[in-house]
C-alpha cells in the first residue's frame, strides 16, 4: 500500500451527464501525518473503502481520492474533516499526539481544493447537460466483531445501501427508482444483490449535500454503499470476480442514467 504518495486525487472528465466518485478509496498519508499517527495501518485500511476506485474508473467522468480519510475526510464538512477526537473516528485512537494546527491546515487544504474542483466540474456539467447525476461510491464493514464472528444480520446490512438523506427524493424518483431496480436485477458474479434505501446508512455525507445545495434542481447525488462482500475486510484480500462485477455494475448504472436523461 502506498504510504506517502503525493497525489491528492486522480480522475478524468469525459462525455455525458454522469460523474462517479470514490472519495474514501485513498490510503496514502503525508510524511508529517504518518509520523504522528498511532492507528495501525491494518486498522486504518479496514475503515477505508479499498477497491472502490477501480469500481468507478471505467466511467467517462470520475474522481478517485488517494489520500486516506484519516488524513482528511472528503465526505465530512471542513470543520470535521480531520479526526481530532475519538468521537469523530468511531472510538479509534488515531494520533500519537494531537497534530499541530499547521499540519491540520495543510490537510484541510486538500479538502478545500477538492470541493473547489468538484464545484467547477458540477457547474460545467450542468451547463452542458442541464441535468446530471453523481454516483458517490463507498463501502462498509459487516464483520466488525472479528474474522470468525457472525456477520451483521442481512436485514440490517443490505448488499448495497442507497443513501438519499439530502436528496429531494420526489424530484429525482424518475432516476433513482429505475437505478435501484437495475441494481436488484444485475448479475453480480452469479448472484442477485439485496439493495435497499437508508438502512445501514442514510447518505448524510458532505459530498452529496454539497451537490444538492449547489444545484438543487439540476444535480442528483446518490450514495452507494457496497457491503464488503467483494473482499475480506480483515485481510484486505479482494475477490477478483466481485471486483469485476462492481465495475460492471457502476458502468451499467452510468449508462442507464444517461439513457434516462436523454428521454
Amino acid at each position: 500500500m502506498e504510504r506517502t504518495g503525493k497525489g491528492w486525487w486522480s480522475g478524468q472528465r469525459g462525455e455525458g451527464p454522469v460523474i462517479a466518485t470514490a472519495i474514501h478509496d485513498g490510503h496514502a498519508l503525508r510524511d508529517e501525518v504518518a509520523a504522528r499517527m498511532k492507528l495501525p495501518e491494518a486498522d486504518r485500511l479496514r475503515e477505508e473503502d479499498p477497491f472502490t476506485g477501480q469500481a468507478v474508473a471505467g466511467m467517462a467522468t470520475h474522481l478517485i481520492a488517494h489520500r486516506s480519510r484519516f488524513e482528511v475526510d472528503l465526505n465530512r464538512a471542513r470543520e470535521e474533516a480531520v479526526y481530532l477526537d475519538k468521537e469523530q473516528s468511531w472510538g479509534l485512537d488515531v494520533w500519537e499526539s494531537r497534530p499541530p494546527e499547521d499540519v491540520v491546515e495543510r490537510s484541510l487544504a486538500i479538502h478545500d481544493a477538492y470541493y473547489a474542483h468538484l464545484g467547477q466540474l458540477l457547474d460545467a456539467k450542468v451547463a452542458e447537460h442541464g441535468r446530471i447525476c453523481l454516483l458517490d461510491v463507498h463501502s462498509y464493514n459487516h464483520r466488525r466483531d472479528g474474522p470468525d464472528a457472525d456477520p451483521t444480520p442481512q436485514d440490517e446490512a443490505p448488499d448495497i445501501n442507497i443513501g438519499t438523506f439530502s436528496m429531494p427524493r420526489d424530484r429525482w424518483a424518475f432516476l433513482l427508482d429505475p437505478l435501484m431496480e437495475e441494481v436488484a436485477s444485475f448479475d453480480f458474479a452469479g448472484r442477485r444483490l439485496d439493495v435497499r434505501e437508508n438502512v445501514a446508512f442514510q447518505g448524510k455525507g458532505a459530498q452529496t449535500r454539497f451537490v444538492h445545495e449547489r444545484h438543487p434542481e439540476h444535480a442528483c447525488a446518490i450514495a452507494f454503499e457496497f457491503k464488503k462482500i467483494y473482499m475480506d475486510e480483515w485481510t484486505g484480500e479482494p475477490d477478483p470476480r466481485a471486483l469485476e462485477a462492481m465495475r460492471g455494475l457502476i458502468d451499467h448504472l452510468g449508462a442507464v442514467a444517461r439513457r434516462i436523461f436523454e428521454k
